[in-house]
């Protein structure tokens, strides 16, 4: 396997998470977290691919679903 196919692959598993994550969130803060885990793994992704602006911008949301989950409520 080439090194662009490997980076690839890691992109579309990254990507899937991060979006699974993000239609879930409704069922809990737990999913707000994964969501922002699946940012930092998409902007990884766009690093390694060269898409750095790609990269900064996953960034950017990671911060903003963090805040998300601290100021969300925890179940009871």
């Amino acid at each position: 396997m080439t090194e662009t196919m490997a980076v690839t692959i890691y992109g579309v598993g990254a990507v899937t998470f991060m979006m699974t994550m993000y239609a879930l969130e409704s069922r809990g803060r737990g999913f707000v977290l994964g969501f922002a885990a699946g940012c930092v793994l998409s902007s990884i992704y766009g690093f390694l691919s060269g898409a750095w602006p790609f990269g900064v911008v996953e960034l950017i949301w990671s911060g903003i679903a963090l805040r998300r989950y601290r100021e969300a409520q925890p179940a009871l």
